[in-house]
């Protein structure tokens, strides 16, 4: 019996239980020697019991034919990103990127031949205006990290579709519940699972879904890059993926509401969140994210961050997302880093930009910190 319902699909599928003693939780399974006659399996072949039990729940998620689960989100992208390509090839990517996606494009790709181009995502032409002969994969990420700033999946999709290129998209920031971009047409979702995926801050892990045909030329990658991940995390991710809808449900409750009071809050500049009427990328992404306008948010404040970050109480300054605990962080410091400043103001994030991961905390609890921190 099938479901097509989110809820039934994250306790569910690739939850098989304990065959031996009848529990209804999987077993972790530690064995790194397995019986080779009928199939041979191996951790870093991605096949183990525990590994299987992640791959098929996030498939079902995405809506995907595969999946894989890797030991981090960067290497789910970049194992899967150097699967598409060889070198003399051309990818394009988005200018608005996570600061380590962004950073491994500027000092890994040209080690390997590989060319790139940045593009403004704002008008999906750019991407068709930016194709060069040897252009393979289009690569993008919405919402992006950290100012929210929305890209039209479907668009981009299309486009790619006629010039016969790939399409990879970062889906970390949106999470399975509230956008499936293979429904739009994207060939290659990513994760990290770090985030709203595990849920509770205290994994770490990568996911890639696709086609069974594309699948096969990301485990041939995956095979010799050995980004695996390992059975006891692995419990705990299919553990966390029971839970995902009514976390993020929760945490979309939290950010719509908290985005409302951050915009009417003179001591507060602009506000970034999909969610809101006045935001650039709202009616796209009201089309294209049919669950719920995400759990992140970011904002400008008018005085020093870290001063207002130091009064919190109920929300942490903490790097990472997607936690049942509401976190902040400035991402100058931390996820965009290792971007030169001429970049990080090219792109818009000032000093004074908070990124905000909501919580599934009490809705008036978060907004009063907030409050008594300003």
């Amino acid at each position: 019996m099938k479901s097509t319902s989110k809820l039934t699909q994250s306790v569910h599928v690739g939850s098989p239980g304990d065959s031996v003693y009848g529990g209804v939780v999987t077993p972790i399974y530690p064995s790194a020697a397995y019986d080779y006659e009928n199939l041979v399996r191996y951790p870093r072949y991605y096949n183990t019991p525990n590994q299987l039990a992640v791959a098929q729940k996030m498939a079902a998620l995405e809506n995907g034919e595969e999946a894989l689960v890797f030991s981090s989100g960067m290497a789910a992208i970049m194992t899967s990103m150097m699967a598409m390509l060889r070198a003399g090839d051309h990818i394009l990517f988005q200018n608005e990127l996570y600061g380590g996606t962004h950073h491994a494009a500027l000092n890994e790709l040209n080690r390997y031949g590989i060319s790139y181009d940045m593009v403004d995502a704002a008008d999906p032409k750019n991407f068709e205006r930016a194709i060069q002969k040897n252009t393979k994969v289009i690569y993008i990420e919405t919402p992006s990290n950290p100012l929210l700033r929305i890209t039209d999946i479907a668009a981009v999709a299309r486009m790619a579709q006629k010039h016969g290129l790939v399409t990879m998209i970062d889906n970390t920031f949106a999470s399975p519940v509230n956008q499936n971009p293979i429904d739009l047409g994207i060939d290659i979702v990513t994760h990290s699972g770090t985030k709203y995926i595990g849920g509770h801050s205290d994994l770490c892990c990568g996911v890639a879904v696709t086609s069974k045909k594309l699948m096969e030329q990301i485990k041939a990658s995956a095979l010799h890059f050995g980004g695996s991940l390992e059975a006891q995390t692995c419990w705990l991710v299919e553990r966390s993926l029971k839970t995902i809808v009514l976390r993020v449900q929760q945490q979309n409750k939290n950010a719509m509401a908290i985005a409302r009071f951050l915009e009417a809050e003179p001591k507060v500049g602009k506000v970034f969140y999909p969610g809101l009427k006045n935001h650039p990328g709202h009616s796209i992404a009201k089309r294209q994210m049919p669950g719920g306008f995400g759990g992140m948010l970011s904002f400008e404040l008018k005085k020093d961050p870290a001063v207002f970050l130091r009064k919190l109480t109920f929300i942490k300054k903490a790097i990472s997302l997607g936690g049942v605990e509401s976190t902040m962080t400035e991402p100058v410091k931390t996820s965009h880093a290792k971007m030169s400043e001429a970049e990080r103001k090219r792109q818009g994030i000032s000093s004074r930009l908070v990124r905000f991961s909501v919580g599934i905390e009490e809705t008036d609890d978060l907004i009063n910190d907030i409050k008594q921190a300003l």
